[in-house]
């Protein structure tokens, strides 16, 4: 026989500020619990909760009292009926000591299905939180096997373009070597449709399908290349992590030197190039170098803005991805007509986005949760650089011989 409610009791070795901050602030709760929050911390003020995939929970805070209690209702799609959480905060020797209550839990095999579902989530929510807290490592991230691609929007129109006989599924804007899609024979504008059988609608279909795998799991791949569909089977590699820089003045250098690779590259790929050849469309609806070239400019200026937002724990967050739209790379042709223009605008945000990492506050560095997820999405700057170099290459050879 269940008791009405269950209860899980954790020492996390972390200030009890950032703990209650894990509880009440949307940004934080990404950072160790789900993928879409809002929360308004106040008695009444709401509170919601979404994961890639169909499941979402909302529900209000009835009681918050800082740094020591932080009380809920909640209400997940298809359990049976309303329940409650109060979260219990105390200082402990080195840390904080947590109590996690969830009440209101009825009897019956819905609800026996519903508490083991409670338990097994808030279990290894709490081991994440406890991990993000003290060392940063995101374990939603670290566990999460790599499929070893890119990927990129998808819309009736581009379908269409490329030839395949879907509007839905997830694009791929290219592999990454020597990992398992590129060893299966995947590539650039092959789109994902199923996965394990699952159906893919849209990137977050895929990664909802991949959440319950490992790295070393085999999985099958439905896919189409053009009008054609196929299947591959391969094994998901596992996803490297990052060394850490200790500090926001190690970091700049990091990113600095990642930068210092970057443009010597640049400079390659247009070394030579006329204004003719960078702004050619190799086709209808495919980016110029110019293009390009924009688009990465807008990257830079995205990431400044991801870095303020952090730093404030106000983050943007969007239920899918917008892709990419051309009329913004047009917005900065205009302003920005010459190749040199371009390449220096891009230089000068490269420049700007080391000194900003340098600026990085130390109460900012000193919590873990935030500081780990910005340098691990930092550290993908050279491989979103690089997927796109290849497109700038391959625009700029399509060009006529009268545009060299």
């Amino acid at each position: 026989m269940h008791s009405p409610s269950l209860m899980i009791e954790k020492i996390i070795h972390a200030p009890i500020e950032q703990v209650y901050r894990a509880f009440t602030n949307s940004t934080a709760y990404r950072e160790w619990m789900c993928d879409v929050c809002i929360a308004d911390p106040r008695p009444l003020g709401r509170l919601y909760f979404g994961w890639n995939g169909p499941f979402y929970a909302a529900g209000e805070f009835t009681q918050v009292e800082l740094n020591r209690l932080v009380a809920f209702t909640w209400q997940g799609r298809g359990e049976p009926a309303p329940t409650w959480v109060k979260v219990m905060l105390n200082p402990a020797e080195d840390g904080t000591s947590l109590r996690l209550e969830h009440g209101g839990l009825g009897e019956g095999e819905a609800w026996e299905s519903t508490r083991q579902t409670f338990q097994r989530s808030w279990e290894s929510g709490l081991e994440n939180l406890a991990s993000v807290l003290e060392t940063g490592r995101d374990l939603r991230i670290v566990n999460k096997p790599m499929l070893g691609v890119y990927l990129d929007a998808f819309d009736p129109e581009i379908a269409r373009r490329i030839g395949v006989p879907v509007t839905q599924g997830a694009r791929l804007g290219g592999v990454l070597d020597g990992l398992g899609a590129q060893q299966a024979g995947l590539q650039e504008n092959d789109v994902i449709v199923r996965l394990n059988g699952r159906v893919i609608r849209d990137v977050g279909d895929l990664g909802a399908a991949l959440q319950p795998a490992r790295a070393g799991d085999e999985v099958e791949v439905d896919y189409y290349r053009k009008a054609e569909q196929r299947t591959a089977r391969f094994k998901l590699a596992g996803r490297p992590i990052p060394e850490i820089p200790p500090t926001a003045a190690d970091l700049s250098e990091d990113v600095e030197q990642i930068y210092g690779d970057i443009k010597p590259t640049l400079e390659a790929l247009f070394q030579g190039v006329s204004e003719a050849q960078a702004g050619h469309q190799p086709a209808e609806n495919e980016w110029s170098a110019k293009e390009v070239l924009a688009h990465l400019i807008h990257t830079e200026r995205g990431l400044q803005n991801a870095i303020a937002e952090a730093v404030g724990s106000a983050e943007a967050h969007y239920d899918q991805y917008a892709g990419n739209w051309n009329g913004r790379n047009h917005a900065t042709l205009s302003a920005m007509p010459s190749l040199p223009a371009l390449l220096h605008e891009y230089r000068i945000l490269m420049d700007e986005t080391v000194v900003l990492f340098a600026e990085l506050p130390p109460e900012f560095v000193s919590r873990k949760s935030s500081y780990w997820r910005l340098v691990f999405n930092s550290m993908q700057l050279a491989s979103h650089f690089n997927s796109h170099a290849l497109q700038i290459k391959a625009a700029l050879e399509s060009a006529p011989a009268i545009y060299r």
